[in-house]
């Protein structure tokens, strides 16, 4: 499905990936963890197309999108949940859905589109009752609903998600990740996830990659990972409960 092939990123001159690889399978739900700084938004945005690698190659079935524009990338079928959410403040819950659909409104149809609004507001209820609502003025466990409704609407084979637990009440970050649960075991969809909740992410997830300062230091499955002295040490505050 993706694969990643001894990718550089620069910014400017500081060499912020160095020579990293990792793969995500059909369906599949793969984990980032690192400290901050370590390189893992650097690594979703490259895969997204907004900071192409230096060096290197990103695979999606075989075919190298290193070199291809971001919204052509969204068009081959990946979608990323940004950090922050970053949604459109000044425009409707259900504008911000739509525009989520833009690369589909030349081959679907309105029906279609329609049809998944729908599954997203049942998906999301809070959505449902807000739809009218300016986004900026949602919650922000509300907003993160929002950022993953839209992504989901230009029907991703893989989904990119960058902290999304990220500033939300402990109640909300289990409904996210309950979700995301649920959507994979409901689609084929891949998801590769940049998470500091490691406990969370490493439940979800099959398997997980370790980033330091630009590089991969291990990769193992999520169960493997999570007795690992070293990895609860780092991110799970001793144990795993």
């Amino acid at each position: 499905m993706l694969e990643l092939k001894n990718i550089n990123v620069y910014y400017d001159k500081v060499h912020v990936l160095k020579d990293l690889s990792l793969t995500l399978g059909d369906g599949e739900c793969v984990t980032l963890l690192g400290a901050n700084g370590a390189g893992k938004s650097t690594l979703i945005n490259a895969v997204s197309g907004i900071v192409p690698p230096a060096r290197g190659s990103i695979l999606l079935d075989g075919a190298d999108i290193s070199r291809t524009p971001a919204y052509e990338i969204v068009r081959l079928g990946v979608s990323q949940v940004p950090e922050g959410r970053q949604i459109f403040a000044h425009l409707s819950v259900l504008d911000n859905l739509k525009l989520g659909a833009y690369t589909r409104y030349s081959a679907a149809s309105k029906v279609e589109i329609e049809e998944d609004i729908d599954g997203v507001m049942k998906m999301f209820p809070r959505l449902q009752e807000r739809q009218k609502q300016l986004a900026g003025t949602l919650s922000g466990g509300e907003q993160q609903m929002l950022a993953i409704g839209r992504a989901l609407m230009c029907r991703p084979k893989v989904l990119l998600l960058d902290e999304p637990s990220l500033g939300l009440a402990p109640l909300i970050v289990q409904f996210i990740f309950e979700t995301i649960s649920r959507l994979r075991q409901e689609s084929s969809i891949s998801v590769l996830m940049v998470e500091q909740n490691a406990r969370a992410a490493l439940r979800i997830a099959e398997r997980g990659y370790i980033l330091e300062t630009g590089k991969i230091v291990m990769q193992d499955t999520s169960t493997a990972l999570a007795s690992n002295p070293d990895v609860q040490k780092a991110f799970l505050g001793g144990g795993m409960a």
